[in-house]
């Protein structure tokens, strides 16, 4: 492996491309595939010793192997992050980051607009084990001061929130959870890496699913946790350990070959996006655009202030409802109907329906999900393409 103070001072896309690598010593210029559930020792006493932390090692493919090792230190420096630890999805990163530090009594904050199964895990399953939670108004920073109290052990955050693209001041937001002694989470999955960069605003955590921009191509669950060493090595590795939401082997490789092409595709992904939005703005059709690189945004100054761009994402109302909603997404030839996001390919959704659809009416008018409201996930194809596939939909 290259020096690690060396990889630290290389740009991001030299990052991604050598970061964290190890080779056999066949000399092989694409990372090996180790399919290895279990490792052996030459002798009785490594086997202990390599268990008890007095020599360096593999022992089970549970607790790391040097796929997940190399894919570890790769997010690493993507991210800028002292350490990182891979999981099996996206979904289990964010119940390891919370469940491996919460106890009976502990308080949770988070904005009130989240993808349903953080929601669902937040204010369903969490209270199970006696572990309160407050949900607030994104945008309003007093209703965070007021939300976090001394009980509060993690403020939970997506910024931009899946689907409606609300934005937190996340410098704000970390000061107030430094002076509470609250541990702040962001999930960064809608600005990506690229776009945005929590822990140098202030954050504690950082969560992304791995499954979305990091593959890239709709192959592999995933997701990753990073933070300092201290709380990944004492906090999240024995959780990880001991209840088994550790990445395969292969899924690691994927998503290790798919970094090397992430800043590029990034580039292509928030291009689009951007270039659809100017299309889409003042559109007769459209009710209400939402994009983060728009002025238009209800917090396009802290988009300028924490966003490197617009990111790869944006929604829209469109006029006429759930009816007018369905037949612009049938209309599309190139944008195929999907749940996910961040593919090589144009992705369209109707939250309300399906990635939302378990929050209920009364739910979904909460948080501000019409069934006017269209996710769009602009992919890497030629923006002009996607730009008249769009207004062509539109037409009908």
């Amino acid at each position: 492996m290259k020096d690690k103070q060396l990889q630290q001072s290389w740009q991001l896309a030299t990052q991604l491309v050598h970061g964290g690598k190890v080779t056999s010593g066949f000399g092989e210029t694409s990372e090996a595939l180790y399919l290895n559930s279990a490792y052996s020792y030459e002798t009785a006493q490594e086997g202990e010793d390599r268990f008890a932390g007095l020599q360096v090692g593999y022992k089970y493919g549970r607790y790391s192997h040097p796929n997940l090792d190399m894919l570890e230190k790769r997010l690493a420096l993507m991210e800028g992050a002292p350490a990182c630890i891979v999981t099996a999805s996206g979904m289990a990163a964010m119940f390891a980051v919370l469940m491996c530090q919460l106890k009976t009594g502990d308080h949770v904050v988070a904005n009130k607009v989240l993808f349903s199964s953080c929601h669902y895990i937040i204010a369903q399953v969490l209270p199970r084990f006696g572990i309160t939670h407050t949900l607030v108004e994104g945008a309003d920073p007093e209703a965070w001061k007021k939300a976090i109290t001394p009980k509060t052990r993690c403020v939970f955050i997506e910024s931009p929130a899946n689907p409606t693209l609300e934005l937190v001041d996340i410098p704000a937001i970390a000061a107030i959870c430094k002076q509470a002694g609250a541990q702040l989470i962001i999930d960064n999955v809608f600005a990506t890496p690229y776009s945005q960069r929590p822990l140098e605003l202030g954050a504690d955590v950082v969560m992304y699913s791995t499954t979305k921009h990091i593959d890239g191509q709709g192959r592999t669950l995933g997701g990753a946790v990073l933070g300092s060493k201290q709380f990944i090595d004492d906090m999240m590795m024995p959780f990880c350990r001991h209840t088994g939401p550790h990445m395969s082997a292969f899924n690691a490789w994927v998503l290790l070959k798919s970094l090397e092409t992430l800043e590029l595709r990034l580039e292509r992904h928030c291009a689009n996006a951007a270039l659809l939005a100017a299309a889409l703005e003042g559109h007769p059709k459209v009710e209400r655009l939402i994009y983060p690189g728009l002025a238009s945004h209800p917090q396009y100054a802290i988009a300028q202030k924490q966003m490197k761009n617009g990111g790869p994402m944006l929604a829209f109302e469109i006029k006429g409802g759930k009816e007018a909603a369905f037949r612009f997404m049938d209309a599309l030839s190139i944008f195929e109907i999907s749940n996910n996001l961040g593919n090589a390919k144009s992705l369209v959704t109707h939250p309300a329906s399906t990635t939302h659809a378990s929050l209920g009416a009364e739910g979904l008018a909460r948080v501000g999900i019409s069934q006017s409201l269209i996710r769009l996930s602009p992919g890497i194809e030629a923006g002009t393409d996607l730009t008249a596939d769009v207004l062509k939909a539109l037409d009908a």
